[in-house]
C-alpha cells in the first residue's frame, strides 16, 4: 500500500482511534473514520456512522463494501473495543462482539481489505514481576475485558492462519497522553485537581500499588500506521514502552505538571478497576524487527501533552458555559 492510499478506521472517534486517524492523515493517507454516531466536533476527514453491534451482518457487509469501493480503501484498522466507562457485564458486547461481526461481514466481500486489529495487554493476564511479556506468552486473562479482547484477537488470528484475511494484530499496553478519557487514571486525577479550584486538592484514589507499561498514545498511533502500510501478515506484535512504571509516579507527574497543591489519599473502593494485574511490561524488540517501530516519547511528554489538552478543553467548556469535569 502506498502512502497516498486510503484506510478505514473503525472506532475512529475514540481515544486511540482519533490519534490513529491523525497519524494516518499526517502521512498523506486518506482516512475514513467510522463510529456508531458522529462526535460533537466532526473530524476533518471523511466520517461514516455505522454500528457494528446492532446492524445485521449482511447490511454491515454492504455498507463496508460500498465504503471500501467508493473510497478505494485497502486497509481496515479495528480500534473498536474500549475499556473506558464500562462495567464488566458490558465488556463482551463492547470488546468482542463488534470484531466477531466485522469478521463475518468481511468474509462475504469479494475483495477483502488488509486488517489491523488492536488487542490489549490485558489478554495476557497476570505477569511475573520483573518480567517482559512476548507474543508467544501464555494468555490467562483475569478480567472481563481481557477475556473479551482475547476472544476477538483469537478470532482474527484464526482468519489469518486460514488465509481468509491478511493483516496483523497489535497488542497494546496501557496508553496515556492527550485525550485520555475522564475515567482513566489521568482523567480522575485531573478532574479532582480542577474541582479544588486552585485550593489544596485532596486526590482520592484506589491504592496505587501497580507497575504498568505506559506508552504515549501518539507513539501507538505511529505503530498502527506502520502496520497499516506494512505487507507483513499473520503476526501478533506487542506495542508498549518496554518499561514498567509505578502508577503512583504517573499520578505524581501529573500533579507536578499542574503546579497545583495536592495530597493523595489511597483508599480501596474509590474508583473503578477492570483488572487486578500489578505488573506489566512488553518486549518492544519484535515491533522493531517487524515494523521498524519503537517508542519515541518519554512518559513525561505524555503527561505534559495530556495536561495541556485537558486545561485547554476545560477553558473552552467554561467559555461556553458547559459543566466542567
Amino acid at each position: 500500500m502506498s502512502a497516498n492510499g486510503r484506510v478505514v478506521v473503525l472506532g475512529g472517534t475514540g481515544f486511540l482511534g482519533r490519534h490513529v486517524c491523525a497519524a494516518l492523515d499526517e502521512r498523506g493517507v486518506e482516512v475514513v473514520s467510522v463510529a456508531r454516531g458522529a462526535p460533537a466536533d466532526l473530524p476533518p476527514w471523511r466520517f461514516l456512522a455505522l454500528d457494528l453491534v446492532t446492524r445485521p451482518v449482511r447490511e454491515l457487509a454492504r455498507e463496508l463494501a460500498r465504503e471500501l469501493g467508493e473510497t478505494g480503501a485497502g486497509v481496515v484498522v479495528n480500534a473498536v473495543g474500549s475499556i473506558w466507562g464500562r462495567r464488566d457485564d458490558q465488556m463482551w458486547e463492547a470488546a468482542a462482539v463488534p470484531t466477531l461481526r466485522l469478521l463475518d461481514a468481511l468474509e462475504t466481500l469479494p475483495v477483502r481489505p488488509r486488517l489491523v486489529h488492536l488487542g490489549s495487554v490485558l489478554e495476557y493476564g497476570r505477569m511475573r514481576e520483573g518480567s517482559s511479556t512476548t507474543a508467544v506468552a501464555e494468555t490467562r486473562p483475569t478480567s472481563a475485558y481481557g477475556r473479551a479482547k482475547l476472544a476477538a484477537t483469537r478470532a482474527v488470528l484464526d482468519r489469518f492462519r486460514s488465509g481468509e484475511l491478511t493483516g496483523m494484530v497489535l497488542r497494546i499496553s496501557n496508553i496515556a497522553g492527550p485525550g485520555s478519557p475522564d475515567v482513566s487514571l489521568l482523567g480522575q486525577v485531573a478532574g479532582q485537581l480542577l474541582q479544588a479550584r486552585g485550593g489544596p486538592a485532596v486526590i482520592r484514589l484506589d491504592p496505587l500499588l501497580a507497575h504498568r507499561d505506559y506508552v504515549d498514545v501518539r507513539d501507538v498511533a505511529e505503530a498502527v500506521v506502520a502496520a497499516a502500510l506494512s505487507r507483513r501478515s499473520g503476526e501478533l506484535v506487542d506495542i508498549g514502552s518496554g518499561e514498567s512504571t509505578s502508577v503512583r509516579s504517573l499520578v505524581d507527574l501529573l500533579i507536578q505538571r499542574s503546579g497545583l497543591p495536592a495530597v493523595v489519599e489511597e483508599h480501596s473502593g474509590t474508583g473503578r478497576q477492570h483488572s487486578t494485574e500489578t505488573w506489566s511490561r512488553v518486549d518492544t524488540g519484535p515491533a522493531w524487527r517487524s515494523l521498524g517501530w519503537r517508542p519515541r516519547r518519554p512518559l513525561t511528554d505524555a503527561v505534559e501533552a495530556y495536561w495541556r489538552e485537558f486545561t485547554e478543553r476545560e477553558d473552552v467548556a467554561t467559555r461556553k458555559g458547559e459543566p466542567s469535569a
